[in-house]
């Protein structure tokens, strides 16, 4: 077993270091995005550094290298183990979530997560994604920080993991590690909220 969740996790990592945003900038902008807003490589900078249609990209590349890398698990590595299957497509998404905070070859500067936890949930369960895409949708449009949307709907996935898999007390243990290294990456966020000082997505005037 241990062997096996090296393999995950080392497979997650290295499909996490895979930075949409970073190459996306690089290929088409010529910019190393990281040099811009917040310094994040993730989805929500490059949207307000490069527009929309490149953080619509940045978000789907990052959400869809956890999908991969579980489905490699789930269908060609180790399948039909059961509960076991379960807990090593998540020990793979948590490797992927690692590799796209910390990327070995960007001095471990990368994003915060949220997309590719966010693939994950699609991975693991539709039902999980759809609830954390409306909380995310409600949370967002109502106070207009993506921050908040996003330290929301980690907070509610271990529950959501109590809720769907009972008794899966490893799954729910590593849903929890989830939501600490989201919480850690937005501390500047929470700091800022804290002082009022967060940027918002302005609704756009007619």
């Amino acid at each position: 077993m241990a062997i096996k969740v090296i393999i995950c996790l080392v497979l997650g990592y290295i499909f996490g270091c895979f930075q949409t945003g970073y190459f996306y900038g690089k290929l088409f902008k010529g910019i190393d995005v990281r040099n811009y807003g917040s310094g994040n490589a993730g989805t929500t900078n490059t949207l307000r550094t490069l527009g929309k249609p490149a953080g619509y990209i940045v978000f789907l590349g990052d959400a869809l290298k956890a999908v991969f890398a579980v489905w490699i698990v789930r269908y060609l590595l180790f399948p039909g183990l059961g509960d076991v299957t379960k807990i090593l497509e998540t020990v793979t998404a948590l490797g992927v979530v690692i590799g796209h905070n910390y990327p070995f070859y960007m001095h471990f500067k990368g994003g915060k997560g949220i997309a590719a936890t966010g693939g994950f949930m699609f991975a693991l369960d539709v039902r999980i994604a759809l609830i954390a895409a409306i909380v995310f949708a409600v949370v967002f449009f109502t106070t207009r920080y993506v921050s908040v949307g996003s330290l929301t709907i980690t907070a509610l996935f271990p529950i959501l993991m109590l809720i769907f898999y009972p008794g899966q007390w490893v799954v729910f243990g590593l849903s929890l590690i989830f939501t600490a290294l989201a919480w850690w990456r937005h501390r500047a966020n929470i700091k800022r909220l804290m002082n009022g000082t967060e940027n918002k997505f302005e609704k756009k005037k007619r």
